[in-house]
């Protein structure tokens, strides 16, 4: 028996099934990887670096997980790939070894109005469930305790066959838990009729002020015309039904000369032009009018909870499902552990658990009840992965992005945790991050670059991260960096105060915000710092936000078009070569005919994911042969939007292509870290670092003195986070007040003044428990902060002394 034991440990790979423990890519050539070949060990935890732009997701993303969901797909029905996203093959020879992909990214979640905490992590399900089953009123089935489903009522005859008999029934009515006043939204819109028109002014004088609704134009012919009021009469002096008239008359058919017409009120005309579209899509003066002229309160029926009364009725020991969901998670966990019901015993079992990973991964202090669209990616990204803490699935390949996003030092070390529990299970761990917390704990490192963009696509190193520490890449040469404290501040030039503020779980802050200086505002997630920065710093004149959401566009949007950049260049080429600008524009005139400005044609097969292939008319350039015949400096327009920002800079910069609005965007889209984007590639391909980045570039060209920046950190490098703090430093020394919150040691270490919040998150946190410089609060240690910041900077003193 020991014999045949000991053969066992010196072959384990006896079995062929057991030699299957690498994942390998051969020749991937995504984007911008240059025949990337590498072997990804399985059931280990592998962590992906590089510079920013190096390719990290485009090997990890673009080639490994969507392959891997691709074959899946493949594995269900046509019927039911027709329901799927049609995902294309990634450009590579060879994938080998691939296990199912599980992709955990920083993608905010859905911004339904009626998407929250609870409903996007089934959290809310098993609740309604358990007060169906133990609420008292009883009101129901589950149906009628959830806020997005209506109640429903009908009578009339419906007659049912079955074999020859006939049963009539004659109504049918659903019960739902859907506040009838906010249909589940929690909030009730108002139009801000001052904002409408001037009522000391008549029509013709001009007096409404909505974007478009003209005196001069259809809509002066049609207030003359209709007769339902007096066009040259102030509206003021309006009787109560010629206002009626005017802000609420239904669809009426009129003749205005000679022209059949339909007449329509203001009110019912604003909301479906303005108020049922999405906000952000919008023109920005129409999305400044909208902002202006609705105002959101409280539903006053159900108090914002969204639910009717009969919901709110039904109650567990003098808890109902509306009190459960407002509770702090960790309370509501508490509360749960306390219900002893066997008949629900499963149920209850499977609620606390979800609960407790909320705990367990550091979102404790989010309520159940809070809307998806106002977690940051961070959390986002960590509501998503507690679906699959508590799965028992093993062997499978968890793709992560960045999952320190958003994290204080405190947290990261839980979030190490995690992804090595993950890892014991028996999963393939990746993870493209670049905190040297997350490296420390990689069994196997992959590190691409050496540079970006097109510098970037080949790796620079495979092994264990000793010899990524030993190794002259970047990445190895940054890893132990640590910058020291300032030693000298600068001097604020005033103070923006803030006073009683409560958002979400500040408990009345005064603070007072020093400006014309770099102030950072940390502290552990949920803290309460976005809540300080955005709640209570007023967006408006002078205050320019630039947050981390996505950037609304399609595949024909690029960095050209959303920096405005695209314009004076199609005005150079259009002047040096004696032809209109549209013809420089593939959404235009200047188009390919045959892919339409695309570039590429999407083949549908029908039974498989469809196939995206270059025009051959336009070999992908997406404009028409005779366009590419104008040339500005030697160069025609599909070769400009394919330079790299630091190219096209140098080209706009002088001779023949001289354009100084153009150099100056290119400029500050070099000075925020985006050098090696190329001019046309398509918004949809960028990170989100790159994306905030890229509106932060859009930002500074604005005349605002106050910049607030959302972690700004996200996605860069170790080395590129030094040209970070010097954009910084020069927008400061340029008069203007920058507000940073950030959790990233070198930023704290660089700020001249520090606000901490704390001491923990949800209820216990919401507090300010430091201010003061950066070199104050390391001497203090008063703080988690405190803590993190002096472990950080006494390796440089360590360093130095050295």
């Amino acid at each position: 028996m020991s014999m045949a034991t000991s053969t066992d440990t010196q072959s384990p790979a006896s079995h062929a099934a057991d030699s299957h423990d690498l994942i390998r890519v051969h020749g991937a050539r995504e984007n911008n990887l240059k025949d990337v070949s590498i072997e990804i060990p399985k059931r280990r935890l592998t962590v992906f670096t590089g510079v920013s732009g190096s390719g990290k997701s485009s090997l990890v993303f673009d080639t490994i997980a969507a392959e891997s969901q691709r074959l899946i797909n493949e594995t269900y029905s046509a019927f039911v790939q027709g329901f799927m996203p049609t995902l294309a093959r990634p450009e590579v020879d060879v994938l080998e070894g691939l296990t199912t992909a599980i992709i955990v990214d920083q993608q905010r979640m859905g911004a339904d109005p009626r998407s929250t905490v609870g409903t996007a992590t089934d959290a809310n399900a098993m609740l309604r469930i358990l007060f169906s089953r133990l609420g008292t009123p009883h009101i129901g089935p589950p149906g009628a305790y959830a806020f997005n489903v209506p109640s429903v009522r009908a009578s009339g005859a419906i007659t049912v066959e079955r074999g020859d008999k006939k049963v009539e029934k004659a109504t049918y009515h659903r019960t739902g838990g859907m506040c009838t006043r906010c249909e589940g939204m929690g909030t009730v819109s108002d139009i801000d009729l001052s904002q409408l028109y001037d009522d000391g002014k008549s029509l013709s004088e001009g007096a409404l002020t909505i974007p478009g609704y003209s005196v001069d134009g259809w809509y002066g012919r049609i207030f003359r015309g209709c007769g339902f009021f007096d066009p040259d009469k102030p509206i003021r002096a309006f009787t109560k039904r010629e206002l009626h008239d005017l802000l609420h008359k239904e669809p009426t058919k009129i003749k205005v000369d000679g022209i059949n017409l339909t007449y329509e009120g203001l009110i019912p005309k604003i909301q479906k032009s303005f108020l049922s579209k999405d906000v952000d899509a919008l023109q920005p003066h129409i999305r400044a009018f909208v902002e202006r002229a609705t105002t959101f309160t409280v539903c006053p029926e159900c108090d914002g909870t969204r639910l009717s009364e009969a919901a709110r009725s039904s109650k567990i020991r003098g808890i109902s499902i509306a009190d459960a969901c407002a509770m702090q998670i960790s309370d509501l966990a508490a509360w749960i552990r306390g219900l002893d019901e066997p008949s629900v015993a499963p149920l209850l079992a499977k609620l606390r658990h979800a609960l407790d990973s909320f705990v367990e991964i550091g979102l404790g202090y989010l309520s159940l009840e809070r809307p998806s669209g106002t977690l940051s990616g961070g959390e986002a990204q960590r509501v998503k992965m507690i679906r699959h803490l508590g799965s028992s699935l093993t062997d499978v390949t968890y793709v992560f992005d960045e999952p320190t996003t958003g994290l204080h030092p405190h947290d990261i070390q839980r979030m190490n945790g995690l992804l090595l529990r993950l890892r014991d299970k028996g999963n393939t761990v990746l993870v493209v991050e670049h905190k040297p917390e997350v490296i420390a704990i990689a069994d196997h490192v992959v590190d691409l670059g050496p540079g970006a963009g097109t510098a970037g696509g080949t790796v620079c190193f495979e092994g264990t991260v000793e010899g990524l520490r030993a190794g002259d890449t970047i990445t190895g040469r940054h890893l132990d960096d640590r910058a020291a404290v300032k030693e000298s501040v600068r001097k604020p030039t005033g103070t923006l105060e803030i006073r009683g503020a409560s958002a979400h779980n500040l408990r009345d802050v005064d603070v007072d915000i020093p400006l014309g200086v770099l102030v950072v505002v940390t502290g552990v997630a949920g803290s309460g710092k976005s809540s300080l920065v955005h709640g209570s710093i007023p967006a408006g004149e002078g205050v320019i936000s630039v947050d981390q959401g996505a950037i609304r566009g399609s595949r024909r949007s690029n960095p050209a078009t959303y920096t405005g950049l695209l314009d004076p260049i199609r005005k150079a080429f259009a002047k040096a070569n004696g032809v209109k600008p549209a013809l420089f524009s593939a959404n235009s005139e200047g188009a390919c005919p045959t892919c339409n400005g695309a570039g590429v044609i999407f083949t549908d097969l029908a039974m498989m994911a469809g196939v995206a292939t270059t025009c051959e008319d336009c070999e992908g350039k997406r404009f028409e042969a005779s366009v590419l015949d104008h040339h500005l400096g030697g160069r025609d327009i599909s070769e400009v939007l394919a330079m790299s920002v630091t190219e096209a800079e140098a080209f706009f910069a002088d001779g023949e292509a001289r354009t100084p609005a153009a150099h100056r965007i290119l400029g500050r889209l070099a000075d925020v870290g985006l050098g090696y984007l190329t001019l046309g590639q398509p918004l949809t391909t960028l990170s989100g670092g790159e994306r905030q980045r890229l509106k932060l570039a859009t930002h500074m060209a604005e005349k605002g003195g106050v910049y607030v920046l959302d972690e700004p950190t996200t996605g860069l490098h170790l080395a590129d986070v030094e040209q970070l703090l010097g954009l910084l430093d020069r927008l400061v020394d340029s008069g203007k007040s920058v507000i940073v919150v950030e959790h990233h040691q070198a930023v704290m270490a660089h700020a001249d003044w520090i606000i901490d919040l704390g001491p923990g998150a949800g209820h216990d946190g919401g507090r300010i428990v430091f201010e003061g410089t950066p070199a104050d609060l390391v001497a203090a240690r008063s703080t988690v902060t405190g803590e993190h910041l002096a472990a950080y900077v006494g390796l440089a003193e360590a360093d130095d002394t050295a």
